[in-house]
């Protein structure tokens, strides 16, 4: 494919040769003569020097380069729409596998796929172009939309409701029982039955071995485009705001609040009843013992204010030498003292 097909394709503005042949995009470590590569990240800036590259993604306003550049105010958008143009992932064909057990009673819609060893249970409905890898399981009574994909070993638990253009990927579960149970006065630990469904809104993807749980009571909702990275736990009758990312081994306590927009980087940990606000961050292994306001920034355990802990942070480096000053500034004062009660003595 001609560069300035590409662009064209893309909706971004070439700078260069046009004609230039392309037929993969690639690492800019490793791309080659016929290949695209991007640069979105600045600390990549210096390897530009030494691509062999026929063209490159690059922002706007990016400085004037000997290679074809195809220039964009969101390159990593247009580097994720170049990789459609070149990828093409595995086709299925429609119909169930002679292997998988659907109940004569579920209801599933126009130009499905189900693939071997599938399980779905009575009452289930499932919506038009949906694909069912091998071994996955829908729980009785669930309800799914339109073209849901869900990856081997994925399963969905009884009564959940899931929107159109969901994914599950590898071992996700959604509806799992939550973490509930009463002490008994023996000591014992009496299980509370999890009544609640799952609520999964559309465009929302759930990755590899991610556990969404239902709830004692109401419900656990994740919103409209929220993304759920792997090993992630999601606690009983939380909730996930709009296109919040909740990156690899985030876990959510039970009945925690997390707005819109919000991002809580790798194993952030959020204590029950935790109210995040809209578009706030997490930076990664913090710990939320509290509500966190709406726009801010936070880090550490327990986590702070992002600015704070920086500073914290440079300080606790030099607490060595700071405790050495403490110690010869005491000494210093304990004899100035001695000085002064002698001479008082005298």
């Amino acid at each position: 494919m001609k560069l300035g097909e590409i662009a064209q394709r893309l909706d971004c503005v070439l700078r260069g040769d046009g004609e230039v042949e392309v037929r993969a995009v690639a690492p800019i470590e490793t791309a080659g003569p016929g290949e695209l590569t991007f640069l979105t990240n600045p600390r990549y800036r210096r390897k530009l020097k030494d691509t062999r590259a026929a063209a490159v993604i690059v922002d706007t306003n990016f400085e004037e380069l000997p290679l074809p550049t195809l220039r964009s105010d969101n390159p990593y958008l247009i580097f994720a729409r170049a990789l459609e143009l070149f990828y093409q992932p595995p086709s299925f064909p429609s119909g169930i596998h002679p292997t998988a057990v659907v109940s004569p009673r579920a209801r599933i819609g126009p130009q499905a796929s189900i693939g071997p060893c599938c399980f779905v249970d009575d009452e289930v409905v499932i919506g038009a172009r949906c694909r069912l890898h091998s071994f996955v399981v829908i729980y009785r009574g669930a309800h799914i939309g339109d073209d849901f994909t869900a990856h081997s070993h994925a399963v969905v638990r009884e009564h959940c409701r899931i929107g159109h253009r969901v994914i599950l990927q590898n071992g996700a579960v959604v509806g799992c029982d939550g973490f509930g149970f009463a002490r008994q006065e023996d000591g014992r630990y009496y299980k509370i039955v999890q009544s609640g469904p799952v609520v999964i809104e559309d465009d929302v993807e759930i990755q590899a071995h991610t556990c969404v749980d239902r709830a004692t009571v109401g419900e656990t909702r994740i919103a409209t485009g929220a993304k759920l990275d792997n090993l992630v736990q999601v606690g009983h009758a939380s909730r996930v705001g709009e296109n919040t990312l909740l990156c690899a081994q985030v876990g959510l306590a039970g009945s925690t609040l997390v707005g819109r927009d919000v991002i809580l980087a790798g194993q952030v940990g959020v204590a029950g009843h935790c109210e995040i606000g809209d578009a706030a961050r997490a930076t990664a292994q913090s710990g939320i013992p509290n509500d966190v306001p709406c726009g801010h920034t936070v880090s550490g355990y327990p986590a702070i204010e992002n600015r704070s802990w920086l500073k914290s942070s440079a300080l606790f480096t030099r607490l060595p030498e700071l405790y050495e000053e403490l110690r010869t500034l005491r000494a210093e004062v304990a004899g100035l003292r001695r000085k002064k009660k002698g001479r008082k003595a005298r």
